[in-house]
């Protein structure tokens, strides 16, 4: 019975399965105490509970929002056991199309699920890998905070409780995801190829 378990928690699950399981997290959140479901605040809990001083964006008292920590603990935990323990070390499924189209772009090792060529130590001392890794994290931050909040906490949270802002803040996000997919990421991994 345990291998059968553990057998279905290797299989990718499907979204009518899945994407309730996320959906019911808002309303037990909610029921919990009013809280908010988001991953990009949990990096100012962590700021406020470790920097000295008087900074006013961290002068607050943060262990109201200690549940958030537990929750980042929790993904990254969950992130090993899926990763790590349950890794099935099978090669993710491209089709051919996706998988020729990498190839134009130069990315040759696709064995993971993140290109070897740009994400490692010699990829990131490439000017490839400074733009994807160091320009795409100040982008993604830096949208975040400008957001206010992040792709989950806009995209899961804010939308099931009919909050306008978030509704702008998704559109954009997928928007600008399409966008940046279709036209400028192509001219991006071809740069040193």
């Amino acid at each position: 019975m345990l291998d059968s378990f553990i057998m279905m928690l290797k299989q990718p699950w499907p979204w009518y399965v899945s994407g309730p399981i996320i959906g019911f997290c808002v309303p037990l959140l909610l029921l919990a105490g009013n809280k908010s479901l988001g991953i990009s605040s949990s990096l100012r809990e962590i700021c406020a509970a470790t920097i000295p001083g008087k900074i006013n964006f961290l002068n607050y008292d943060w262990r109201l929002q200690r549940w958030n920590l537990v929750f980042v603990l929790g993904l990254i935990a969950s992130g090993f056991v899926g990763g790590v323990l349950l890794n099935d070390n099978e090669p993710i499924q491209l089709s051919a199309d996706t998988k020729n189209l990498l190839y134009s772009y130069g990315i040759e090792d696709q064995s993971g699920i993140m290109p070897f060529s740009i994400f490692s130590l010699n990829g990131l001392f490439s000017l490839r890998g400074l733009i994807v890794i160091i320009g795409g994290g100040f982008l993604v931050g830096f949208g975040t905070r400008w957001a206010g909040g992040c792709t989950s906490g806009h995209g899961i949270f804010g939308l099931s409780t009919f909050q306008w802002p978030s509704l702008a803040a998704t559109i954009t996000f997928f928007a600008f995801g399409i966008l940046t997919s279709l036209f400028l990421l192509p001219v991006i991994l071809k740069i040193g190829n």
